[in-house]
């Protein structure tokens, strides 16, 4: 963060000073007490449990300067009306006078996490680079992520997440983006918007918030996202299959993509480390950035190539003692599981053992819900599926033919699925956040290798 002091952060605010004016605010705001650290401000926010206002005293002890506050403390503080609203005026004032700053948004219903990962390594290389943890994608995460730049920062990487029209365009206006990525318009948070229609102009508040001299990067993996070029007056990349950024001779090899990258620029070859032949639209994302910053080709195709994974619990690949346990427990939709289904499958033709796909619950789908998990089932079985697994959630059905249906009320009732595991055996563990399944991987991991007679 650029340094201010505590008098120049309370007239940008609009707050009331109760501490020294001259204390001097050099580190990004935290909303984690035990986060605090010398030089930062706390965000004393409410929530449905706590306060964050109960936690003040531990942050100032920890090194925070003063907490941003809606009242009066026994500490040093600035009293605010809205602390969320009095974070992003903060973040709005830093983000204007970092000139030198490129912003690159990405959004899309799928697919932001990892290619805001590939991203990061790959601008990372070129410049400081700023970019978020896990998904860190709101209100709350974009401001504290634009705060973490100084003077030195040459890109600032933002994903945008959205639940109602306006909330991308709200974000925009803070952040200013010169690069604006869309990846692709889904189904995910259908229950939210009511249409993907409504999805999709929401998502095009990002390329609507460009100015002439920004670029807009664009998927080409549905109707909508090609589309919103016309909403742009600038420059546009198109990346996908025949466009202006794309792969070329693809092979998928112990479930991990290569392919030859061909832009204007050049062609060059990509061996991925990550998981998933829905890694290569990610990939071209990037490339396109890539592109449009007039990087070398070579440093692309090498950044893409040796990129790890960085967020956790998406596509982890466990090999225990002759299992493969997929944990990609942060989140689903039907679009990310169908495609983790099919990664799922290549591994299982692989290692020629059974493929076990543990799903849970897809949420914020909306009246569509039941239909959406109904065709995942659907999908299980016409790609090869050896056993679905549904937990809690018997709106997967159960299909006819070679795959096994099985339904459990709960993680701890169908884990005993492990006594029928064999060495060459894959499996996938994935649902909505709130399902919890990363324990559900932990546990299959323990009980298999009980199994095999290591202690865990």
């Amino acid at each position: 963060m650029i340094t201010l002091t505590a008098a120049e952060i309370a007239l940008l605010v609009g707050g009331e000073l109760h501490c020294d004016k001259d204390l001097l605010v050099s580190k990004a705001p935290v909303f984690d007490s035990r986060l605090a650290t010398p030089g930062c401000i706390f965000l004393a926010l409410k929530g449905e449990k706590v306060d964050g206002h109960d936690f003040a005293a531990d942050a100032y002890r920890a090194g925070a300067m003063f907490s941003l506050t809606t009242h009066r403390i026994d500490g040093p503080c600035v009293v605010v009306d809205d602390v969320l609203e009095a974070l992003s005026a903060l973040a709005s004032f830093v983000r204007r006078r970092l000139t030198g700053l490129t912003v690159v948004g990405i959004t899309g219903s799928q697919g932001k996490t990892s290619t805001k990962d590939l991203l990061a390594h790959m601008l990372s290389v070129a410049g400081p680079t700023v970019s978020p943890a896990g998904s860190f994608n709101n209100d709350l995460g974009l401001p504290i992520t634009l705060l973490q730049c100084d003077e030195r920062t040459k890109f600032c990487i933002l994903e945008m997440g959205a639940r109602h029209k306006g909330d991308i365009a709200r974000l925009c206006e803070i952040a200013q983006p010169n690069i604006g990525i869309v990846l692709v318009v889904g189904t995910a948070h259908l229950g939210e918007f009511g249409s993907v229609q409504a999805i999709a102009e929401t998502k095009s508040e990002l390329i609507q918030s460009l100015g002439p001299e920004g670029i807009a990067i664009l998927g080409s993996y549905d109707q909508y996202t090609p589309a919103m070029a016309s909403l742009h007056s600038g420059r546009t990349i198109v990346f996908g299959n025949s466009q202006e950024v794309r792969a070329a001779d693809v092979e998928i090899r112990e479930g991990r993509p290569h392919f030859d990258l061909v832009t204007t620029a050049g062609r060059d070859a990509v061996g991925m480390r990550l998981v998933g032949e829905h890694q290569i639209s990610n990939a071209l994302a990037v490339a396109a950035v890539g592109t449009a910053l007039e990087l070398p080709i070579e440093l692309i195709a090498s950044s893409l190539s040796t990129a790890e994974n960085a967020s956790k619990w998406r596509m982890e690949l466990h090999d225990v003692f002759g299992l493969l346990i997929i944990n990609d427990s942060y989140n689903a939709n039907p679009d990310s599981m169908a495609a983790a289904m099919r990664s799922l499958v290549l591994f299982a033709q692989e290692r020629g053992g059974e493929s076990w796909a543990f799903v849970g619950k897809m949420h914020e789908l909306g009246e569509s819900s039941a239909v959406q998990h109904e065709a995942i089932g659907t999908l299980a079985q016409e790609i090869g599926i050896d056993h679905l697994v549904a937990i809690a959630a018997p709106e997967y059905g159960n299909h006819k033919g070679q795959m096994l249906f099985h339904h459990y009320a709960s993680i701890d009732e169908c884990i005993s699925l492990t006594d029928y595991f064999s060495a060459g055996d894959v499996v996938l563990v994935k649902a909505s956040r709130s399902e919890g399944f990363e324990v559900l991987a932990q546990k299959l991991e323990s009980l298999w290798l009980n199994k095999s007679g290591v202690e865990s």
